[in-house]
């Protein structure tokens, strides 16, 4: 792909969040997009970086896009040959423990955290480094055994549980959408994450209150994540189009 179609395709996706959040009333800073730029090549992550600086430069309301990554081997590929633009990395996919050493060169953020070995694991690598790493705790909405993530019952007390670690800063919640054709069942499960959200910042435990992060939505599903409350959607396919299939050539 062009970086030319990486530019419209970038700007479509953000004209899509700047209308969702319109059509509810939410201003079009509200929404931070994320490009999940798993297999994808450095170059083409680098043209879309530079397509979004530009959009900005041009006077578009948006905050810099994120970069995601599911695989910590692809996040210390690609991450030193993007330094120079200093963009914002966060872990999207599970972490295992002995990765997370190498991911935190270079993440500011796990969203990923799904049980409570993982955040101790991760404040005993961050606490005396000075600048907390902030941590999305991942919930299962939709009960689907292939996703990951905590079932919505035990969401509350993990999350309780990591934002008294110390060195860690319990930013909010992730989930993946239901797999379904049914608009009707794909914002219930994200209103089940706000409703998470929601309980735990009005819990009043320590380090709770500014939890108000929602990351959820992706490219097929972003408009019903942004009309039930989404902070941040994760977008791949949007923006990089289909991603090769595994073992293809290139």
């Amino acid at each position: 792909m062009s970086s030319t179609d990486v530019a419209q395709r970038l700007e479509q996706v953000h004209e899509r969040v700047g209308a969702a959040c319109a059509a509810v009333g939410r201003g079009p800073g509200e929404v931070r997009v994320l490009l999940a730029t798993k297999t994808m090549d450095v170059a083409v992550v680098r043209a879309a970086l530079l397509a979004d600086a530009r959009l900005r430069a041009a006077g578009s309301p948006t905050a810099p896009v994120l970069l995601g990554e599911n695989r910590v081997q692809e996040l210390v590929a690609k991450a030193p040959d993007l330094a120079d633009l200093s963009p914002t990395w966060h872990v999207i996919g599970p972490l295992q423990s002995n990765k997370v050493n190498a991911a935190l060169r270079w993440a500011a953020g796990v969203e990923s955290v799904a049980d409570h070995s993982l955040a101790v694991r991760l404040s005993q690598r961050v606490r005396d480094r000075g600048v907390p790493l902030d941590v999305w705790v991942q919930v299962n909405v939709s009960g689907e055994p292939t996703k990951h993530g905590v079932p919505p019952g035990a969401a509350a007390e993990l999350a309780t549980d990591v934002a008294a670690l110390p060195g860690l800063r319990l930013a909010g919640f992730m989930t993946i959408g239901a797999r379904s054709a049914d608009e009707h069942v794909v914002r219930a499960g994200f209103a089940r994450l706000r409703a998470v959200r929601d309980e735990v910042v009005g819990s009043g435990a320590p380090g709770t209150r500014d939890a108000r992060g929602l990351s959820m939505g992706m490219s097929s599903d972003l408009e019903a994540a942004v009309a039930e409350g989404a902070t941040v959607v994760r977008v791949g396919t949007a923006v990089f189009g289909a991603r090769p299939a595994p073992g293809a050539a290139g």
